[in-house]
Order: structure tokens, then sequence, then C-alpha cells
């Protein structure tokens, strides 16, 4: 198992630029099975999320079925901007896409050019899919807009959706303690000093 970064800047030649993209990963994200050369399975995850709970078990929900597999959050955003003051755009199936697990041999309808020329509605909402199975709701808690964490257990991966405690306006966010708590770890075991969130 690996980790990689998706660094727009890396994958050649790709250009989707739908004006709703607010960030550089809200389409490459897409062509995680591509990278993937369409094998086997692969998670992608936003990058305003903190584990909690053993990333393998996460695999373990792998259904062997769906094409990609998603917690279905039901539920409208509460404010007008996302973090930074991006642009909140409200569609049906909003942070289905912030973690999915592949079954990258099923999605090989995700090419590079697919991914490039598709419109970020047709994407997010999954229209390229056959089958979107389910992931447990302890898997993506959305900070700030999950009205009971209670619903998710003690969640094993929470969203900083809104904005995590790297940023001043949320440093006394729910679970910020754990951030903290990992930040330091972090920091102890490179022996230097992490700055900012990412």
């Amino acid at each position: 198992m690996s980790i990689t970064p998706l660094n727009i800047r890396h994958i050649e030649n790709f250009k989707n630029t739908d004006y709703k993209a607010s960030t550089e990963f809200a389409f490459t994200r897409f062509l995680v099975p591509y990278l993937s050369d369409y094998e086997g399975y692969s998670l992608f995850m936003d990058c305003d999320m903190l584990v909690r709970g053993d990333i393998k078990d996460l695999f373990g929900c792998a259904d062997g079925d769906s094409d990609v597999q998603v917690v279905k959050h039901k539920y409208k955003p509460k404010q007008g901007d996302k973090f930074l003051g991006a642009e909140q755009t409200i569609y049906e199936k909003k942070n289905w896409s912030s973690v999915m697990l592949f079954n990258n041999e099923k999605c090989e309808r995700l090419t590079k050019h697919y991914v490039d020329t598709s419109g970020g509605l047709h994407l997010h909402q999954f229209e390229w899919a056959r089958k979107v199975g389910n992931l447990p709701r302890s898997w993506n808690y959305l900070v700030g807009e999950d009205i009971d964490a209670s619903q998710y257990g003690d969640p094993d991966l929470v969203h900083y959706t809104l904005g995590g405690p790297y940023f001043e306006k949320y440093v006394d966010c729910q679970f910020s303690e754990d951030w903290y708590e990992y930040h330091a770890e972090a920091n102890s075991v490179l022996d230097t000093k992490v700055v900012g969130g990412f």
C-alpha cells in the first residue's frame, strides 16, 4: 500500500477547466483508477481530513460488486461559502466524492480523456458509474455540517469540510484536539516543524 498525493502539475496535458472547480483535485480525483492501471482497489480522500481509525478497515469494506463506494450523505451545506471564501455549490450527492473507494477494474470508463472533457456535476454525481455502493458513515464525518456525531459512533474519519484547525477561524472546531495531537506527533517523528495543515 502506498500514499500518493494527486498533483495536477504531474498529470501531463490535463486541463479540465470547468468553472465550478474549487480545488486542483476537483477532477483529478476521478483519474485514480486510470493512475492505478485499472487494477485492484484505490482510495481517494480530500486533503482536509483526519483518519482516526485503521485505514485497512476501510479497504475491508470493499463489496466486490460496486464501481465505487462512498458515504452517501443526505444534507445541504449550511453556509454560502466553503473554506477560504470559495463558492459553495449545492448539488445532489454533495460530498460523496470526498472519500471514494474505487474498484479500479470496474472504472475503465474513467479514462484521462473522459475525465478531462466531462463536466463537474457529471463526475461528482456519479453519472459515469453503473453501481455506487455504500461505505459506513463513520468513514466521512462532516465537521460542522453533521448535526449529531453520535450517529457515526466514534468517527473513523473526520472531514474538516468548512475549514480545519489550521485556519484561525476554526482553531476550536469539533475534533480540533485530535488534529493538534496528530500534528504534534508528526512534528516529533520528523524532528522538525511542520508548517500548516497540509
